[in-house]
């Protein structure tokens, strides 16, 4: 498989896009390394539902603005990009033409580590936002469902250097998550950039 190929999901209302080797190997698991070990990483407590409780994994946010991210009554105050977020921000932006401001990072610790059902709808993220996400470390399943069709479902492995770029209305109609598995996995780190104007 070579680095640039493309595969699209073809799910209707949706304009989604995976590139399995988007980062070569050896250049993920570099990047992997470093930012494990210098993001600042926080535990926020997040509410759903009227019920609050630790959030099940650890986040940072960075930006190239002062823009905070808010999302389950949480908000949160971005750092400045530091090199390595830079170089592969810069990597998508020149392959896909497009400028991000912000990229919210998650590290999933282990398989009890989780994102539920949600879409990347906020307001601050504009009507059809373009979410560029990149997996490094331990691959883990994305699962898709449709808002309306209940039959329509999707999921994918998002493997190690790979880019899941979501696109034009995919927000709108399609939800996804991060499940929790009981499988024994190492950890993973999820890079989400985005455009906060």
């Amino acid at each position: 498989m070579f680095p640039s190929e493309e595969i699209q999901l073809n799910l209707p209302d949706a304009d989604i896009s995976y590139y399995p080797n988007f980062i070569n190997n050896v250049e993920a698991s570099f990047y992997y390394q470093k930012l494990l070990k210098t993001i600042p990483w926080q535990q926020d407590d997040i509410t759903i539902f009227g019920k609050t409780y630790a959030q099940p994994r650890l986040t940072a946010l960075f930006a190239n603005n002062n823009k905070p991210y808010r999302y389950s009554n949480i908000t949160m105050y971005p750092h400045l990009f530091n090199n390595h977020l830079l170089a592969i921000k810069h990597k998508i932006e020149t392959k896909h033409n497009i400028n991000f401001t912000t990229c919210l990072a998650n590290l999933y610790r282990d398989g009890q580590d989780s994102n539920g059902w949600h879409t990347d709808n906020e307001k601050e993220l504009g009507e059809h936002p373009t979410i560029a996400s990149i997996s490094l470390g331990a691959p883990r399943y994305f699962h898709l469902k449709h808002r309306t069709d209940k039959t329509l479902r999707k999921k994918i492995v998002l493997g190690h250097g790979s880019l899941l770029l979501m696109k034009g209305k995919t927000q709108e109609h399609w939800l996804h998550q991060i499940a929790k598995t009981r499988k024994l996995i190492e950890p993973r780190i999820n890079l989400t950039f985005r455009i906060i104007k």
